[in-house]
């Protein structure tokens, strides 16, 4: 039940309408409120004659107020349209993952929100006047009100304008999904050393679970699933994690010993979807800024410098990760395993960030010497000997494939040289990478 709260709730976030629905509310509440106070007589008389306040007759609040309802609603059209220009962008360019990014995006959404909220909040005040021969009443206070909100949209048009321009910058979508993945590590990652999983032999006795349903694996509620497993006496191993498609009748977990219940459980603390998007997925943050590289790499764009911007991104969340511990997924009751879920390790995460990006800029030279430089960076900053050998696995991958795919001589031999100086920083770091530049001995 958790785990189907915790994705309504992030789904409900994302929505791209809730905000300005709330905005439109809020207009309309405002407008019943100032009509109120309006109606009671309560303003003072000197507010009433102060030059600030509308103080014109009830065709010339009718006309105004016609003026901003008419003005909003079609500047809002005009934002919706900008928006959907801005999202077709972006997905050509950047990918359709990243639509995500666009649409619940506070900005837009603040600034459709407030047209929509001052077109509802003119349309309510514009009902309640009345003109000489209809028994006259000028909500003075409330057009006043409606008139400020007309300069407020004018001001948010103008952010708007700004603000697009800035998102559907590469780099700054860029700079937006590594804070994504930067977050995620923060999330996830611990200071202490996790426990370490069992050993197979502990599964030997377990029976399969198997789930009907079908999806992708958003949300998991591990305490109360761990907390149903001790309560039952019993240990459950989960065969997906987050970010994992479940398909229709396969084995979805392992549980020994054997109880009744453990489909329910499983089922009720767990929650599907058809897309895979997941706050609790690290390598979906990963995967959307690997996206962005990928397709900068394609023949039909072809924007190296793109790559290389996002090379550094992924260079730099994997220097944060340095002094942080990956969770194992085991969760312990009184030093037994109680459940364990599969969890991404520092291999995954790395082949995550690099193989697509490497494969697709096997041609090109700038991408290649920066990845062999981003993985020396993250060497001198990460001292694990296991991560170490899979930084230096990844870098034998760069200069193998420059070996097999770069012709010219001068461009191997610069590629080679940054291997030369990976090694020097893994064997000898710091000083030793001193002595490698350019594929020339400097020491």
């Amino acid at each position: 039940m958790k785990a189907r709260l915790r994705q309504f709730l992030a789904s409900l976030s994302d929505t791209f309408w809730l905000v300005p629905a709330a905005m439109t509310c809020g207009g309309i509440g405002l407008a019943l409120v100032l009509i109120a106070i309006d109606r009671s007589g309560a303003l003072p008389a000197w507010l009433l004659d102060n030059a600030w306040l509308y103080n014109g007759g009830g065709t010339g609040a009718r006309t105004l107020l016609g003026a901003v309802a008419s003005s909003s609603i079609g500047v809002a059209s005009t934002v919706f349209s900008i928006t959907i220009a801005a999202l077709s962008l972006a997905a050509g360019q950047m990918g359709p993952r990243l639509l995500r990014n666009f649409t619940k995006d506070r900005g837009n959404q603040i600034t459709l929100g407030a047209f929509l909220g001052t077109f509802s909040y003119a349309l309510m005040v514009l009902r309640t006047v009345r003109t000489q021969d209809e028994g006259v009443f000028v909500p003075h206070l409330s057009l006043t009100v409606g008139i400020l909100l007309a300069f407020v949209c004018v001001a948010t048009l103008i952010y708007f304008v700004g603000h697009m321009a800035g998102r559907i910058n590469v780099d700054t979508v860029i700079a937006l999904v590594s804070q994504d993945v930067t977050a995620a590590f923060q999330r996830i990652a611990e200071k202490e050393q996790q426990p370490a999983a069992p050993p197979l032999s502990f599964w030997q006795d377990a029976v399969v679970v198997r789930d009907g349903r079908r999806g992708y694996l958003q949300q998991l509620d591990d305490a109360g699933l761990a907390q149903w497993a001790i309560d039952k006496g019993t240990a459950l191993r989960l065969l997906v994690r987050p970010g994992d498609y479940v398909f229709p009748g396969g084995p979805i977990a392992l549980m020994v010993p054997p109880v009744d219940g453990g489909e329910d459980a499983i089922r009720a603390a767990t929650a599907l979807a058809v897309k895979r998007d997941s706050s609790a997925d690290i390598e979906y943050a990963i995967r959307q800024l690997v996206e962005v590289a990928v397709r900068a790499l394609s023949p039909g764009i072809n924007d190296p410098y793109t790559a290389v911007s996002v090379i550094d991104r992924l260079g730099a969340a994997l220097c944060e990760l340095a002094p942080l511990h990956l969770p194992s997924g085991v969760i312990l009751h009184e030093d037994r395993p109680v459940l364990v879920v599969p969890s991404v390790d520092y291999d995954g995460l790395v082949d995550a960030m690099f193989h697509m990006i490497r494969q697709s800029g096997t041609g090109q030279v700038s991408v290649l010497v920066r990845a062999i430089d981003v993985l020396t960076a993250v060497a001198g900053c990460d001292h694990d000997p296991a991560r170490r050998a899979t930084l230096r696995r990844h870098a034998d991958l760069v200069r193998a494939d420059a070996e097999r795919e770069v012709a010219n001589p001068s461009d191997l031999a610069d590629i080679v040289g940054r291997h030369r100086s990976f090694m020097a920083m893994i064997e000898q770091a710091p000083f030793g990478s001193l002595g490698v530049v350019d594929g020339r001995d400097r020491i």
